[in-house]
């Protein structure tokens, strides 16, 4: 797995409940701010695998960035869950619920 793998594995996992963050916004910090699809493929090839918080990556403008209805939904109703609002063009508060997180951690454990 390269660092930029695994940098954003460590970002999405740091995300709280309740908070969201961009793809954009994870690339950057992972250290390649053009790297948003990037991104977008780790979520979807190996959210499963790390139990990644997925839901709570959204795109730049707090929209939902899915196309399939059913995984869309899902994404939804799992941030509303933990009480993340919509406002009435169904984006999210960006201002209430962007999470900026610190300075990040990457060294390997035990380093």
């Amino acid at each position: 797995m390269n660092k930029f793998t695994e940098r954003t594995i460590k970002i999405i996992l740091s995300i709280p409940a309740g908070k969201i963050m961009t793809y954009g916004q994870i690339a950057r910090l992972a250290g390649n701010p053009r790297a948003a699809r990037q991104v977008v493929r780790i979520l979807h090839a190996i959210s499963h695998i790390h139990h990644l918080p997925w839901h709570r990556v959204v795109n730049a403008k707090g929209e939902i960035a899915i196309k399939d209805d059913e995984s869309r939904f899902i994404q939804v109703a799992l941030l509303k869950k933990e009480g993340v609002e919509f406002d009435g063009n169904g984006r999210i508060l960006m201002e209430k619920y962007l999470y900026e997180p610190g300075e990040i951690d990457f060294r390997e454990k035990g380093s």
